[in-house]
């Protein structure tokens, strides 16, 4: 099961985070810092997945951006890591190359995330799923 999903610049800045289990606030700021150091800290050689306390991390790097899950230990790390790519794929065939910028305006990126995780579509389907609903796409 997912327990939280970050978005975080070169930088350590958090552009986007979602939990799905209860964090306290002054906890997350804690997490965040701690999930990212991890995460920053490593080489380029070294896995992607990562034992974390009482769950496991994986994440990948696109240019500027890392994305973080956090899932427990019973979760498929490459069925995670294949969906990091594929949520990043519906992402740029939106904005034509994501950057972080745009995660930061992106009001769906919420609405994107889910539908890419609950369908084995292609990017350009779960785009059109994910949108469907929102006003403020064109």
């Amino acid at each position: 099961m997912i327990k939280f999903f970050l978005m975080v610049n070169k930088q350590g800045q958090t552009r986007l985070s979602k939990y799905y289990e209860h964090v306290e606030i002054n906890k997350r700021t804690l997490l965040e810092t701690e999930v990212i150091k991890s995460c920053l800290s490593r080489s380029s050689e070294k896995c992607s997945f990562i034992e974390y306390k009482d769950f496991k991390l994986i994440y990948r790097q696109y240019a500027a951006l890392f994305i973080v899950v956090g899932v427990n230990d019973t979760e498929n790390e490459m069925a995670i890591y294949e969906f990091i790519h594929n949520f990043v794929e519906v992402l740029d065939e939106y904005f034509s190359r994501v950057s972080e910028l745009d995660v930061s305006f992106f009001t769906s990126v919420s609405q994107v995330f889910h539908s890419t995780w609950q369908t084995q579509a292609s990017p350009d389907q779960v785009l059109v799923l994910a949108l469907e609903d929102d006003p403020t796409s064109v």
